[in-house]
């Protein structure tokens, strides 16, 4: 039997497309196991969470690294550590830059809360809404040096005629938390490049 693939996670909030991956690894959904947390805010609700399914943390001030290159090269060193094979990004409020895509590069992945290329960047879900489109979205997608531009892996549509932003959020998470695990599944098994 082969082992079990060794997820990181990398979030900033409240975690909880952190909260669906563990669970969906826990329940064996997902062949692997989420081995740590990276997290740029140690006060983040997504702490707690990790501390309540185990997973080790490794949360830092960015502020405290002299650069953004001396800080992504300690993440890379944590991800070493811990022989990770995935970077899953779940809420990661920060640009990746070429240190870290030298190190893990095409084995990063995000999740986007529209479907792009509409709407790439920060507040996706509310310029999409003051846009007026009708059918929103979720994009899960490889990680390059653009922001929210790497190759698609997958999308859902989330139709949506209402004017609620806090309705759209539920929506819209509510589509993340099913599409983030079954692809990250699907991607581990092969079955999506």
């Amino acid at each position: 039997m082969s082992q079990k693939k060794r997820l990181a996670v990398f979030a900033s909030g409240t975690g909880t497309n952190f909260e669906a991956i563990v669970t969906a690894c826990e329940r064996g959904q997902i062949p692997a196991e989420v081995a740590v947390l990276v997290c740029d805010k140690p006060a983040a609700a997504v702490v707690e969470r990790a501390a309540r399914h185990g997973v080790e943390v490794f949360a830092f001030q960015p502020k405290s690294f002299p650069s953004k290159a001396d800080m992504e090269n300690a993440i890379a060193d944590e991800l070493d550590k811990h022989g990770i094979d995935w970077v899953c990004l779940a809420g990661y409020m920060r640009i990746i830059t070429d240190t870290l895509l030298s190190r893990y590069g095409g084995r990063i992945i995000n999740i986007h809360p529209s479907l792009l290329p509409a709407f790439p960047g920060a507040r996706a879900v509310e310029q999409a809404l003051a846009y007026g489109v009708k059918v929103y979205g979720v994009t899960i997608h490889h990680v390059d040096q653009t922001v929210d531009g790497g190759r698609i892996i997958a999308q859902r549509a989330v139709p949506y005629e209402g004017h609620d932003l806090d309705e759209l959020f539920r929506l819209v998470h509510a589509a993340e938390h099913e599409l983030y695990p079954a692809t990250i599944a699907r991607l581990l098994a092969g079955e999506v490049s």
